[in-house]
């Protein structure tokens, strides 16, 4: 009696437990679907003083508040035809945001903001794609100026 009992119970469950397994496919199918990049991708990028020739002069890791411009440079690849994003975000929030057409196989493209030196932190970009999936996140420090000193790394 036991037995048929649980099975009666189990069997009450079917239908739940087919559509929870239909939503699951469902679900995982379009997120595989919405965030994939294909052979798009970024193959360089890097925050940086100064943009030279359309390459980045050098790549900020760590930056001191008495400068208050940088730049965000991406080297994008396979990504002809969208339309790509850098997000400039600061502590988690989006404080910017500069959309580039990509017209070519490779594409260079770089942003610019001017940084409030009282905005001491954590700085992100990300890069993304039409859909808003992330490509590449970059992050720098931003710094109180003698405090610490600055990480800049010359390119050429």
């Amino acid at each position: 009696m036991f037995k048929s009992e649980n099975m009666r119970f189990l069997s009450s469950f079917k239908p739940v437990l087919m559509l929870v397994m239909l939503f699951w496919a469902s679900v995982s199918y379009a997120v595989d679907d919405l965030c994939d990049p294909g052979s798009g991708k970024v193959a360089r990028a890097m925050f940086t003083t100064t943009i030279d020739n359309r390459e980045p002069r050098d790549r900020v890791l760590i930056l001191e508040n008495n400068t208050n411009q940088l730049y965000f440079f991406s080297d994008l690849r396979h990504l002809q035809g969208q339309t790509v994003t850098h997000r400039w975000e600061y502590e988690g929030r989006v404080v910017t945001e500069k959309k580039f057409q990509v017209k070519g196989a490779r594409w260079r493209v770089y942003s610019k903001h001017k940084i409030d030196n009282k905005m001491l932190g954590r700085w992100t970009v990300v890069v993304t794609d039409q859909k808003g999936c992330p490509l590449k996140a970059v992050i720098f420090q931003y710094v109180q100026a003698g405090q610490g000193g600055a990480a800049i790394i010359k390119l050429r």
